[in-house]
């Protein structure tokens, strides 16, 4: 069969099966899987009722898949009920799986049953193929718990990056309490099931008489207590790393429900697996994808994702899930379940209320947990922004990315095909905090943007003064800010277009960042000048043209006339002689020329009503570029002029 090509962050409308053989072997870093259990489940286009023999051969070819679709260091969860959670784990080994850990996901608002116990597990088997090499991160902090040194104690001693889980002990063993509350078991002093009810242990006769007793009963003392009514009043245990996992079932009245799929796992489980066997921007897929939660947790963890499913209706509505969802985005449901509900018997407003301790730990505070969210959502949507450039920078600097208009719509349209969290000027933003931290030294830069200064020379003083026009009105802090903001960005480029026409946005930018990078070279340079040529300035300028003498026609052959095409410099001025701009161009002829038209636009109307032009030449052939423009505007403080200061 001719594999195709992965396609990722996508829901294929596909059975499994099918669809996992046409894939590239080893392609994939992890797969969840939760099949139909074959127990009458009502789905709208898939028969969960089949004879046994049948089920288990179905299932022998799509575990077969799975290992042919999964790398080497892959790794396989299996989530199933009790009616075949032994035969597809043997079927799993058959194939060639290792199996790591045997979890039980226990779960309140459990299925009720007439005739048997409640049903309130589910198995997840966590499969490996090769049981030596696979992603486990067990380091990571993200996959660790606080200890009870931490939790409890608030022992200085503890290691702060927490633990890894143990196994649960659900029912204590015999000679030692169950744990009601956070702690190390005590030694019993009393039987655990004393043979007659002592008074303190709650226990009331069930009579007219006491019948008040009934409505608010209490819990029996907790050295007789085998049992627990609800997994909060065992918080000790079900910690994040045993293989005993509480997890609140989806419920119809969750918030987190989809609303369309009525065998929805809870994001924060998955969030487990997917954090603990998958590294940011590896493949996760989802044979069975349902409701996309398991796809919709790979996204907001950075991963890339893929999802089958037969069902047309649960793909339309997996995507809409997925296209409401950013790469960052807070998993849903709390991530320790047995802390975010009051035990049994504890009031509500007693709830949440901080205990007395010597110290405050980060595990229970909020405004660190907020942080810690706040971080990883930043983390992963610079990730993202980092592969966007990757897959559109051609070969140019992030500065070319922002400030071409045309490059930067690919770099924005990458970002929200990878769904990440924000807008454009965030993207934009984050890009050249990424350049300025270094992070971007693994793309390798092969083409050269810039453009010479000759070329710049006719539109220089366009960048500057529409660069410096929106810094005054407070239209934004700094030249980056400006042009990562798409909205600012083209709000310069039109007023640059009105001072001097004729050239491309990317022309206008691009000279701005020129002049910006420029100022601080150019400034030392200008000191030099101004110390010793600043007395002679005003003679240099002596040459004066202004466009009050005639219309723009008459202004441009007065220009072609005195103003020779040589290096030099101008000021110029508003008709009571206050400096506006200094500049100073390769060739002023061609520099006052391309500017001629603006003297009588609006801008300058607005700015002056009408301006005169003080030019001479000047030898620049020794100096920086701008140097004599830095020089002018430390003699006369033209008000147009960037500072250097943004």
């Amino acid at each position: 069969m001719e594999k195709t090509e992965l396609a990722f962050n996508t829901i294929k409308h596909q059975d499994c099966i099918s669809g996992m053989q046409e894939l590239p072997e080893g392609a994939v870093d992890l797969v969840f899987a939760d099949p139909p259990f074959n127990i009458g489940y009502k789905y709208d286009v898939y028969e969960d009722e089949l004879e046994s023999e049948h089920y288990l051969n179905w299932s022998r070819q799509w575990i077969s898949a799975v290992y042919q679709t999964l790398k080497p260091t892959g790794s396989f969860w299996l989530a199933i009920g009790d009616e075949y959670a032994a035969e597809l784990k043997i079927i799993s080994q058959q194939t060639g799986f290792h199996c790591r850990s045997w979890v039980i996901w226990y779960y309140t608002f459990g299925v009720n049953c007439k005739q048997k116990f409640t049903r309130s597990h589910a198995h997840l088997f966590h499969f490996v193929k090769d049981s030596k090499q696979f992603t486990f991160r067990a380091d990571a902090l993200e996959n660790r718990i606080p200890s009870a040194r931490q939790l409890v104690y608030n022992d200085k001693r503890a290691n702060p990056k927490g633990r890894l889980p143990d196994d649960t002990w659900i029912i204590p063993p015999a000679g030692f309490a169950p744990l009601m509350h956070s702690g190390e078991p005590q030694p019993i002093q009393k039987p655990l099931f004393p043979a007659e009810p002592e008074p303190s242990s709650g226990t009331a006769d069930v009579s007219p008489d006491n019948s008040d007793l009934l409505e608010k009963p209490t819990l029996p003392d907790s050295q007789q207590q085998s049992w627990v009514l609800r997994p909060q009043d065992i918080e000790s245990c079900f910690t994040a790393s045993e293989d005993t996992w509480y997890f609140p079932r989806v419920a119809g009245t969750f918030k987190e429900r989809a609303g369309f799929h009525g065998c929805q796992m809870p994001e924060q489980l998955l969030g487990r697996i997917i954090r603990s066997c998958s590294e940011p921007d590896e493949v996760v897929l989802d044979p069975f994808s349902g409701s996309a939660t398991t796809l919709v947790v790979a996204k907001k963890l950075g991963r890339k994702y893929v999802g089958f499913d037969i069902s047309e209706e649960y793909i339309q509505y997996g995507k809409e899930r997925l296209a409401n969802t950013h790469v960052g985005d807070r998993l849903n449901g709390s991530a320790e379940p047995l802390m975010s509900a009051p035990k049994t018997g504890e009031r509500p407003a007693d709830h949440g209320k901080k205990k007395k301790s010597g110290r405050k730990t980060s595990w229970n505070n909020p405004a660190s947990k907020e942080a810690v969210y706040a971080e990883v959502q930043l983390e992963l949507t610079s990730r993202g922004v980092q592969k966007a450039f990757g897959l559109t920078h051609q070969g140019y600097s992030a500065d070319r990315l922002v400030i071409d208009p045309e490059m930067n719509a690919l770099f924005i349209d990458a970002c929200r095909n990878l769904g990440l969290a924000g807008d454009p000027c965030t993207w934009n933003i984050l890009l050249f905090r990424l350049r300025k931290e270094g992070k971007l030294s693994e793309f390798a830069i092969t083409r050269n943007s810039d453009l010479s200064w000759e070329h710049c020379d006719p539109f220089l003083s366009a960048s500057e003064i529409a660069l410096q026009s929106m810094l005054m009105q407070e239209e934004g802090e700094s030249l980056d800010e400006i042009f990562c903001d798409p909205l600012l960005a083209e709000k310069f480029d039109q007023l640059a277009a009105e001072i001097v026409p004729g050239f491309s946005p990317f022309e206008y930018r691009w000279g701005a960042l020129k002049i910006r990078d420029q100022l601080n070279s150019a400034r030392c340079q200008g000191e030099m000048l101004y110390n010793t040529r600043g007395s002679h300035l005003k003679r240099l300028l002596k040459k004066k043209v202004s466009c009050s003498q005639s219309d723009s026609g008459e202004f441009d052959k007065i220009l072609q006339e005195e103003v020779p095409a040589q290096p030099g410099i101008y000021l110029v001025n508003d008709m009571d002689g206050k400096a506006l701009y200094a500049g100073e161009s390769g060739n002023l002829k061609r520099c006052l020329l391309a500017q001629s038209g603006s003297c009588h636009s609006r801008y300058w109307q607005e700015q002056a009503g009408e301006v005169n032009i003080n030019f001479g030449t000047v030898n620049s052939d020794n100096l920086t570029p701008l140097a004599w423009q830095a020089c002018l505007v430390k003699k006369y403080k033209p008000r147009l002029n960037l500072d250097g200061t943004e």
